[in-house]
């Protein structure tokens, strides 16, 4: 084997004069650093020698770096990082992330959109070749190189770091609108701990003459433009859209949802401002409170008169719509967006394992227990929309006509209105909702602190607290467009467009980076290490292939066809869809801005800017007994 180490002193001889590369192999010198060689045609550097000694997992010759073998680069030394107390805070931890809102109100939905029982085909086919290896990927990342989403692209592809800064600014963009919804679920929980819940009944300030309680003892008639309690509750109290043209005209800010954000964002501050050993501990309570919650529910609702019309909508199969694009393209964006990679959460929280903590069972675990949670839930919503239906004498798909937020806070909230001991059951839920969210915006917070951070230790490396003070004011902040009026108009505009195609172009390229630039061989050796065996075929496959196209088919499909916004009565013009593109873009420019950069300050021929560029230029620290040595 190959043992291409040089000691610091060595690296200073280099200086001299002194040949460093013979037939393009380093020279071993004296007193040579200790390190671990898998690969004998492949040189990786020491810490110390990160300028000069070039390691190629991608099959390129070796070249000089841009720093100097003189260490005139300031070389920072590797501390202890910070690790999980114990291995289920980091798995109760990542399930909280994972399993969020959208399992509760979007699966469903596109389940029996989709052909019902029969989507369930497609949905575990994109699982198995495509969430899944992603998920895998990037907890194996995260663990190996113990690095943030920016300062780990210095260890894999240089070149490919914007893709950290893309993924800190869609955080931000999704912290700016996914805790308002959390707000409006806060609202509704103080509005719970009444006898009557407010949106059983006409008789309230907010009601209009189309108000029609057909849960009432009296014989009424639902016409055309009837309206339910809590629909007028929803729109007129606590979004209040009726004081709003539209997005041209959003009107005032809410002071009610503004006070509940400003508490919500109170508690994600002291939730995760000592890092992982706090937020750690606090997922004990988020993530296992909604599952408690979720198993009353169904069997409440299974109980109830109707709900079995429900289920046998929910999953009755439609097998022709297996023959539909669409079916497949909902299957593949429901999965990913539900697993949740390319947000850096996943790579945040893996650097905080223990080297040898075994990810790959903590992928299947977490991943398997996702989407059984989205399954079960649709259970949950359907048994009470059955029950809806048997109410309303309609049928099903009547009852299910609302999508998104207004599932959960205008059909089952009145759902909820109208059981026995119903204010027991409104608190509880809209409990869980709060839970769902926090742990999701602990992770995506989490995804931008520990990024920023490990880039820029000498900075913020221990401002911690001051640093995640900052960053929620700022979310707060941003987030004040959305408090308005018209904010719920905001808070689609960006579901759709802030999040979506950037996300899927991130992971898209964080896919190719790894396995083609990096090198599929690199990566599974690395893996290797950790867990004492390679990846099989099966995952080198997906990987390689399968899950960038996978990611590709998606991307192109939303390009090709962008969604038509509509929400309430409002039609959204086509100007908001030009500005939802500009707000996709301002966050994956930086790839391509950086890719520039890279390349301007790097010296040499148009050759070696693009050689170095792609090659490691810092080799990752692993642990060996008491002695830390360079990965190769």
């Amino acid at each position: 084997e190959t043992e291409p180490l040089t000691s610091k002193k060595d690296a200073s001889d280099c200086s001299k004069g002194e040949d460093c590369k013979e037939n393009g192999l380093l020279v071993r010198k004296p007193k040579s650093a200790l390190r671990l060689v898998e690969d004998g045609n492949k040189v990786h550097p020491s810490q110390g020698d990160k300028g000069e000694a070039a390691q190629i997992s991608n099959g390129y010759s070796g070249v000089q770096s841009s720093a100097p073998c003189n260490g005139e680069q300031q070389l920072m030394e590797l501390e202890d990082r910070e690790t999980w107390s114990k291995k289920i805070d980091f798995l109760l931890s990542v399930i909280g992330y994972a399993v969020d809102l959208g399992n509760v109100w979007r699966f469903p939905y596109i389940c029996y959109q989709n052909g019902g029982g029969a989507f369930l085909i497609p949905y575990t086919i994109m699982a198995l070749f495509g969430g899944i290896p992603l998920f895998y990927m990037e907890l194996a990342l995260g663990q190996y190189h113990r690095n943030g989403c920016i300062s780990i692209w210095r260890k894999i592809c240089p070149i490919f770091k914007g893709i950290g800064f893309a993924i800190c600014i869609i955080d931000l963009y999704v912290a700016s609108y996914y805790n308002t919804i959390m707000a409006w679920a806060f609202y509704y929980l103080i509005s719970s701990f009444t006898a009557e819940l407010p949106w059983t009944s006409c008789t309230n300030a907010w009601n209009t003459a189309n108000c029609t309680n057909y849960f009432s003892k009296d014989n009424v008639s639902w016409s055309l433009h009837s309206t339910s309690p809590a629909e007028e509750f929803y729109t007129r109290q606590v979004l209040q859209v009726h004081r709003s043209n539209g997005l041209d005209d959003l009107g005032g800010i809410s002071w009610q949802l503004t006070l509940c954000l400003l508490l919500i964002f109170t508690i994600v501050y002291f939730s995760i401002w000592k890092g992982v050993k706090t937020s750690g501990k606090v997922v004990w309570v988020t993530a296992t409170f909604p599952y408690i919650i979720l198993f009353i529910l169904l069997v409440r609702g299974a109980t109830l008169p109707g709900a079995w019309r429900g289920v046998l909508y929910y999953l009755k199969p439609d097998w022709q719509k297996l023959l539909a694009t669409e079916v497949w393209v909902d299957a593949a964006a429901q999965i990913f967006f539900s697993l949740g990679p390319g947000f850096g959460v996943l790579l945040a929280y893996a650097s905080y394992n223990k080297f040898h903590n075994n990810c790959y069972q903590d992928a299947l675990v977490t991943s398997t227990v996702n989407c059984l949670t989205s399954f079960v839930s649709g259970f949950v919503i359907f048994t009470v929309l059955g029950y809806m239906a048997e109410m309303r004498n309609e049928d099903v798909s009547e009852v299910a006509k609302d999508t998104g937020p207004s599932l959960l806070f205008i059909t089952y909230a009145e759902a909820i209105a109208n059981m026995p001991a119903s204010t027991f059951f409104a608190i509880i839920f809209f409990l869980m909702l709060l839970t769902l969210g926090l742990d999701s915006t602990f992770a995506g917070l989490e995804g931008v602190i520990t990024g920023v951070l490990d880039e820029f230790p000498h900075v913020w490396g221990k401002r911690r607290e001051l640093f995640v003070l900052g960053l929620t004011i700022v979310c707060f902040l941003g987030s004040l467009a959305t408090l308005t009026f018209g904010g719920a108009y905001v808070v689609k505009l960006f579901e759709e467009y802030a999040t979506g195609p950037a996300v899927l172009t991130v992971v898209f390229l964080e896919a190719v980076a790894v396995s083609w630039f990096y090198g599929i061989t690199q990566f599974c050796n690395d893996v290797k290490e950790m867990l004492g065996s390679a990846p099989g075929w099966y995952w080198r496959v997906c990987w390689v292939a399968i899950s960038p196209l996978f990611l590709l088919f998606v991307t192109c499909s939303f390009l090709s066809s962008p969604p038509e916004l509509r929400l309430f009565d409002y039609d959204y013009p086509y100007w908001t869809t030009v500005v939802g593109y500009c707000i996709g873009t301002s966050s994956i420019i930086f790839i391509p801005i950086y890719m520039v950069y890279r390349l301007v300050i790097t010296p040499g021929t148009l050759k070696e800017r693009i050689l170095k560029s792609i090659t490691p230029e810092t080799a990752t620290e692993i642990p060996f007994g008491d002695i830390r040595m360079n990965a190769v």
